[in-house]
């Protein structure tokens, strides 16, 4: 149940990219139910339809279009295909990314250009396209982080470069938007039960209960709070946040520990 009024969002529109499943497509399906008209884009053809086929299923408004976030030109026409269906956005989402473990010497430059290219020029190419669309005043764009913004963890150098840039970005649009009335925030979500990031990193239940316990709350967290914080972040309630980075929190000594093991295998 989520904790704010179903209607929330009634009238709007939200364009979410990497959203064919996991934390974005929870985020959209969120907006939706919460009463905006949706656009969700990822490159599978047949898995963007089906979540967007999914949003509809439950009562939602939504549509698919299969784009490759790396390509800032079909990128332009699959955000203006939005706009012809629904309209200028008022949230702008942009979650594409990608990941892989693996000690820096041992990343490839074809390894490490293709997570910078999804995670950091996916995000440029979302909302520099983008932009022109936004409904100003008022427009709220969310870019998804990652921990490795801000702490630099062991065998993720690739996901460390590039979310440090996607965070950066979101700082400096944050003060260049800010006086046309668009806020710009990222969110990093810390470890996040059923995903595929989790999936990968905490393959088993002794991994995954180990790095349980050394976050503070015990647990890891949700998809239904990432998907609430993100309807917060696009809110009347938020209209003066921008420029901040709404992290859960997530112990560092547990992510390199979790790396650490994967390594070990």
């Amino acid at each position: 149940m989520s904790t704010f009024r179903s209607d929330l969002l009634k009238g709007k529109t939200a364009f979410v990219s990497g959203a064919s499943s996991g934390i974005n497509l929870h985020i959209a399906t969120r907006f939706a139910l919460a009463g905006a008209r949706v656009t969700i884009m990822s490159r599978s053809p047949e898995k963007i339809e089906a979540a967007a086929a999914g949003i509809r299923a439950g009562g939602g408004d939504a549509i698919g279009i299969a784009q490759d976030v790396r390509d800032h030109e079909g990128v332009g026409a699959a955000l203006q295909k939005a706009v012809d269906e629904f309209g200028a956005f008022d949230i702008l989402v942009s979650g594409a990314a990608g990941n892989f473990v693996a000690p820096f010497n041992k990343i490839s430059y074809n390894g490490f250009r293709a997570v910078v290219d999804i995670d950091l020029i996916g995000t440029y190419n979302v909302l520099r396209q983008g932009f022109a669309h936004l409904r100003r005043p008022g427009a709220s764009v969310i870019n998804i982080s990652a921990g490795q913004s801000f702490t630099p963890y062991p065998y993720q150098a690739h996901v460390n470069a590039a979310k440090a840039g996607v965070d950066m970005l979101t700082r400096t649009l944050a003060i260049e938007w800010g006086g046309l009335g668009v806020r710009v925030n990222s969110i990093v979500p810390g470890p996040i039960a059923d995903t595929e990031g989790m999936a990968r990193l905490a393959p088993d239940a002794e991994t995954a209960a180990k790095t349980a316990r050394r976050i503070p709350l015990g647990r890891f967290g949700t998809k239904d709070e990432i998907a609430d914080l993100a309807l917060f972040l696009s809110s009347p309630a938020a209209s003066f946040i921008t420029g901040t980075l709404a992290v859960r929190w997530s112990d560092q000594g547990a992510w390199i520990e979790i790396l650490a093991m994967k390594m070990s295998r």
